[in-house]
């Protein structure tokens, strides 16, 4: 399914062009089931909704709705082609966004999938998380956004993709390599530690391909994704 936002032209070297990268931040289409995360005895912990929307990238189905856990942390590593970057996911600000990216992460969702867009004007972001490499993919239901408090964005930050109307975001996320001033719409859920950090700002350091203007010069591949 086609984007219905342009994309950029010329995003390193137009003013203008930050405008199209937030909204480069757009994520497809995506449908859904039941899955992974922690349940949490007794029927404590939170409920979410993923409507379904679309067709998945790949064949997954939705993570669990109920007794979803919005405590504690989560342990994620991304086993890229450059390096392992970790990840510590967190539930008690973001738990129907971890509940589903872990649910991904366990059905294999993001193994064998480019990181498709760097931004190095204005925000400082590697975009990942759609196995069509196209911005377009998603997992086939959306997630709501989790904005309170009100997120921002510095260097280390995991923050989910999303369309421009709220609670549209599916599998698609974003890793902040420097720090970066968007407005407090996309979910924060996570962060990287300093090694992670390093892989991503040396994965940046090699620039935006200059046929496309917006994938990644170096290769950014996540080859699989691990729990814990």
């Amino acid at each position: 399914m086609a984007s219905i936002y342009a994309k950029l032209d010329a995003v390193r070297i137009r003013p203008l062009a930050l405008l199209a990268v937030l909204a480069l931040l757009a994520t497809g289409c995506q449908n859904a089931n039941d899955s992974a995360g922690d349940a949490v005895a007794g029927g404590a912990g939170v409920t979410c909704e993923y409507p379904p929307e679309g067709e998945p990238a790949r064949p997954v189905d939705p993570p669990r709705s109920e007794n979803v856990s919005d405590q504690g942390t989560v342990g994620v590593t991304l086993h890229l082609t450059a390096g392992d970057v970790s990840l510590t996911l967190d539930r008690a600000t973001a738990p129907c966004t971890v509940n589903s990216f872990v649910s991904l992460a366990e059905q294999g969702f993001y193994d064998d999938t480019e990181c498709h867009r760097l931004v190095d004007y204005g925000i400082f972001i590697l975009q990942c998380g759609d196995p069509t490499a196209t911005g377009t993919g998603g997992p086939g239901y959306t997630i709501p956004d989790e904005l309170n408090p009100p997120p921002t964005y510095p260097a280390g930050t995991v923050a989910m993709a999303k369309r421009q109307p709220p609670n549209t975001g599916g599998s698609q996320f974003f890793l902040v390599w420097a720090d970066t001033p968007l407005p407090p719409e996309y979910t924060v859920f996570g962060t990287m530690d300093q090694a992670g950090l390093d892989v991503v700002a040396g994965i940046a350091a090699q620039g935006v391909d200059g046929t496309d203007q917006t994938s990644p010069n170096a290769e950014a591949r996540i080859e699989s994704v691990s729990l814990g």
